[in-house]
C-alpha cells in the first residue's frame, strides 16, 4: 500500500464535516455578534436537517435511475461549492437583512444552508467513492472524517474561544425575588456572586472561516489526485485486474445461470450486496448504524453543555476535545484490528448506549449531578465522552467495512443511513431541549446543590 494514498484518503475524509464541526465550535464568537443570539444553534439545527434533501436526491438516483449520476463530477461540485461557501463566510457572516422590521442574519443562514448541503451529501458521495481504492484506505478515510472534527476543535483551542475567567460581580436582589426565595425583610442584599468572562480570541471568526475554506481546497486537490495520480490509479483494484476480469467474462458462463443450476449446493440467503447476510443481518446492521449515529451526532452533543458544564468550564472543554480525539484514535486502531463479528458490533454498541445513558443521566441531574463538587466526578464525565465516542466510532468503522464488501450500492444506502440515523436523533431532541427546556444548565462559575 502506498503511504502518499493514505494521506490523500485522509485529508479527502477532512473535507467531509470540517465546514459545519468548525460552525459548531466558533459559535461562542459569533452568537454575542449576530441577532439571533443563542436561538441560532437551533436555528443552525433545522437547518442542518433541511439540508438532508441532498443526500436524499443521490440516494434516489441511485435507487431510480443507477448509473445516471455522475459520483466523481458530483464530488468536484460540492466540495467547490463548500470552499465557495466558506469563502462567502469570511466576507458575510456579519451582515443582515431587515425582514418584516427585524434584523435577521439572512447571509449567515444561507451560507450555513449551503455547506450544510455539501457536508450531508458528502456522506452518500465520498463513502461509495471509496469504493475504488483498496478497503484497507477506507479506515484511513475515516480517521480523516474522524480529523474533520478535532482539526477545527483545536484551531478554536488555539483561537480562544470560549476560554474564560470566573470574576467577582455584586449582584443586587430585590425584595420580591428574596421573600420568595429565602423570606428576607430587606429590600436589596449585596451578594458577592461570580460570573463567567470570556476573554477575547487571538485572531477573527473571518480568519477562522478563511481556514474552513483552506481545508476544503486541500480536500479538493486530494480529491483531484487521488483520481489522477499515476501511483494511486495504479493501486485501484480495478484498473489491476480489468484486462484479467474481461477476460474471464468472455470465457466464463453468467453467474446468474450457474446460480440456479446450483441452487441446492449454494444458498444465497438475501438480494443485498453479495447476499453472504439475511435480510434480517442487513437489517440489524443498518439498525446499529442508525442508532450509533444518531447517539454520536445529534442526541448527546445536544445535551453536551448540561452533561460538562455543572463540572466547571474545564470539565466541559476537556469533554469535547477528548470526544474529538476520540473519533480518528478509533478508526486509527481499526486499521489494525479490524472486525466483522455482528456479536461484537451488538456488544459494543450495547456497552456505548450504557455510557450513553450515564452521560444522559447526568444532563438530566443538571445543575447538581452526581459527584459535582468532586474531582472524581470531573475524570468521570470526561472518561465517559471519551469512551462513548470511541466505543461507537469503531462500531460505524466496523459497519463501513463490512458493507464496503457488499458493494458500491451498500456504501450509498450506508450514508444515508448514516444522515437518516443523525435526523431522527435531532428531531427527538430539539424539542426536548429547545421547546419543552427538560434540561437546566449548570453554572460554570457558581454550582450550589
Amino acid at each position: 500500500m502506498s503511504l502518499l494514498t493514505h494521506v490523500l484518503a485522509c485529508l479527502f475524509g477532512m473535507g467531509s464535516w470540517v465546514t459545519i464541526c468548525g460552525l459548531w465550535v466558533e459559535l461562542p464568537l459569533i452568537v454575542p455578534q449576530v441577532p439571533e443570539g443563542w436561538y441560532l444553534p437551533s436555528y443552525l439545527s433545522v437547518l442542518i436537517q433541511v439540508a438532508n434533501i441532498g443526500p436524499l436526491f443521490v440516494t434516489l438516483m441511485h435507487r431510480f435511475r443507477p448509473g445516471k449520476l455522475n459520483e466523481v463530477a458530483v464530488i468536484y461540485f460540492i466540495v467547490s461549492f463548500g470552499m465557495l461557501a466558506s469563502l462567502l463566510l469570511g466576507f458575510f457572516w456579519k451582515e443582515t437583512v431587515v425582514v418584516q422590521g427585524v434584523q435577521r442574519s439572512i447571509p449567515l443562514l444561507l451560507l450555513t444552508f449551503f455547506i450544510s448541503i455539501v457536508d450531508c451529501t458528502s456522506s452518500v458521495t465520498f463513502l461509495p467513492f471509496m469504493m475504488q481504492l483498496k478497503p484497507e484506505y477506507l479506515t484511513t478515510y475515516y480517521i480523516g472524517e474522524g480529523l474533520s472534527g478535532l482539526v477545527p476543535a483545536l484551531v478554536a483551542l488555539i483561537q480562544g474561544v470560549g476560554v474564560m475567567q470566573c470574576v467577582n460581580s455584586t449582584q443586587n436582589l430585590n425584595l420580591n425575588e428574596t421573600a420568595q426565595l429565602q423570606g428576607w425583610n430587606e429590600s436589596a442584599e449585596p451578594l458577592n456572586y461570580l460570573v463567567p468572562l470570556y476573554l477575547p480570541a487571538k485572531f477573527s471568526a473571518e480568519a477562522f472561516f478563511f481556514f474552513l475554506a483552506a481545508m476544503m481546497l486541500v480536500c479538493l486537490v486530494a480529491f483531484l489526485l487521488l483520481n489522477h495520480l499515476p501511483v494511486v490509479t495504479r493501486e485501484r483494484p480495478v484498473s489491476r485486474s480489468r484486462r484479467g476480469v474481461v477476460a474471464r467474462n468472455a470465457k466464463a458462463p453468467e453467474r446468474k445461470p450457474m446460480m440456479k443450476s446450483l441452487k441446492g449446493e449454494q444458498k444465497i440467503t438475501s438480494k443485498f450486496g453479495t447476499g453472504i447476510y439475511s435480510w434480517p443481518q442487513v437489517v440489524y446492521i443498518f439498525i446499529i448504524l442508525a442508532w450509533a449515529n444518531a447517539l454520536t451526532n445529534s442526541v448527546l452533543p445536544s445535551i453536551q453543555s448540561y452533561s460538562c458544564l455543572p463540572y466547571g468550564n474545564q470539565a466541559y472543554h476537556w469533554s469535547a476535545t477528548m470526544a474529538s480525539v476520540a473519533n480518528p484514535v478509533a478508526c486509527f486502531i481499526a486499521m489494525f484490528y479490524s472486525q466483522r463479528s455482528l456479536v461484537l458490533m451488538g456488544i459494543l454498541s450495547g456497552f456505548g448506549s450504557l455510557i450513553g445513558m450515564y452521560i444522559m443521566g447526568m444532563a438530566v441531574l443538571s445543575p447538581c449531578p452526581l459527584l459535582v463538587n468532586d474531582t472524581s466526578g470531573v475524570v468521570l464525565i470526561v472518561a465517559a465522552w471519551t469512551v462513548f465516542v470511541l466505543t461507537l466510532s469503531y462500531v460505524k468503522v466496523m459497519v463501513a467495512v463490512i458493507l464496503r464488501d457488499e458493494g458500491h450500492s451498500a456504501l450509498v444506502w450506508c450514508g444515508a443511513v448514516v444522515q437518516l440515523g443523525s435526523m431522527l436523533g435531532a428531531v427527538i431532541m430539539f424539542p426536548l431541549v429547545n421547546v419543552y427546556s427538560l434540561f437546566s444548565s449548570g453554572d460554570p462559575c457558581n454550582t450550589k446543590c
